[in-house]
């Protein structure tokens, strides 16, 4: 199926949740949780994660994971992942439990996209502390896309992963998962890493960007996705290809917030006070702009 096809299938038939002026929206991606292991890209950055999600959650943001929230690529089972960040995913139920929370699936945890995964792995989860089973996302539902629809401005705004136009992460993602899990990740528990993946390879990046541009030029309306790793805030006038980065950058995990009718990009990373104490704070790296100011004339 031609890429850009494939795009438009997502958005025609993805999901609309409604937003206006007044909505609080937190969109991350590629935040990859694993096992703690060495190969585990999360684990350097967990706290940063926890502490931003905690922020969210107290000002009452939504929630919405654009794909490779778990990796589902070098781990075998959900399980060994839920078990490690039992914290995490105790505050993602929070939020989910309030109707605050979207999921998305990427490339890294396509088998979300099987109905049956869901719900034999993510309604509920063993707490060892407890020794039982307990709630998580009872009857979630798994999105390839989602659309944001402005209530006033009829503005659309669509939501994916961006492995939709990527041969090997979506077409093979099977082969693709195969030689990361049993080739690269005993290399990384060495310290090898893994050069074949989008994130760490500028090639296969911009030839994502670029199909994602090209969809957005053709069918004016904006994208945010994941995918790269790369994040991406276009000036207005330039194509509406927005990126939310990821929660694996060496020193800081980014995200795209959207609130009182405003986007911005921001990150989260620790910080230090002139007196030598350190914290984790949150620093804008573009806007706030006008979301109005983006829509296509």
């Amino acid at each position: 199926m031609n890429k850009l096809k494939r795009i438009s299938n997502v958005f025609e038939s993805a999901e609309e949740v409604p937003f206006d002026d007044s909505s609080r929206i937190i969109l991350m991606s590629d935040v990859h949780r694993g096992d703690g292991s060495y190969a585990d890209d999360f684990s350097k950055n967990q706290n940063l994660y926890f502490a931003a999600l905690t922020h969210y959650y107290n000002e009452n943001f939504t929630y919405i994971e654009i794909g490779d929230g778990d990796e589902l690529w070098k781990n075998k089972k959900l399980s060994d992942i839920t078990s490690v960040y039992s914290n995490t995913f105790w505050l993602l139920s929070k939020f989910f439990n309030e109707g605050r929370l979207y999921l998305i699936f990427g490339n890294h945890d396509m088998v979300k996209r099987d109905e049956k995964f869901v719900k034999n792995n993510m309604n509920q989860f063993f707490d060892e502390r407890e020794n039982k089973y307990i709630p998580l996302f009872e009857n979630v539902k798994l999105h390839e896309g989602l659309v944001l629809r402005h209530r006033v401005t009829d503005q659309k705004i669509l939501l994916l992963h961006g492995h939709q136009v990527d041969f090997l992460d979506y077409d093979l993602w099977k082969l693709s998962r195969f030689m990361v899990r049993y080739l690269w990740r005993p290399l990384e528990l060495i310290g090898v890493k893994d050069p074949t993946s989008t994130a760490k390879n500028h090639g296969k990046k911009d030839a994502v960007e670029t199909k994602l541009i090209e969809w957005v030029t053709r069918e004016k309306h904006m994208i945010i996705a994941g995918h790269t790793h790369r994040p991406m805030f276009p000036e207005v006038g330039e194509p509406l290809y927005f990126n939310d980065g990821s929660s694996v950058h060496p020193r800081c995990i980014t995200g795209i917030e959207i609130v009182d009718g405003n986007i911005t990009l921001v990150k989260w990373n620790v910080q230090t006070r002139y007196d030598g104490t350190m914290f984790i704070g949150r620093e804008v790296l573009v806007g706030p702009r006008r979301l109005k100011d983006y829509i296509y004339q």
